[in-house]
C-alpha cells in the first residue's frame, strides 16, 4: 500500500504539506503561549 501511494503521487507533495502544517502548528502554539504570558502579566 505504501509503495502504491508513492508511485501514484509525487513524494514531495505530502512531505511539503506536512512541513507546512508543522510550521503553522508551531507558529500558532508560539502565538498562543506568548498571548497567554501577556495576559497573565497584564492580569497581575
Amino acid at each position: 500500500m505504501k509503495n502504491n501511494y508513492s508511485l501514484k503521487t509525487p513524494v514531495l507533495n505530502p512531505k511539503k504539506s506536512t512541513v507546512n502544517f508543522l510550521l503553522n502548528y508551531s507558529k500558532s502554539i508560539a502565538v498562543l503561549t506568548s498571548n497567554e504570558k501577556k495576559f497573565i502579566i497584564s492580569k497581575n
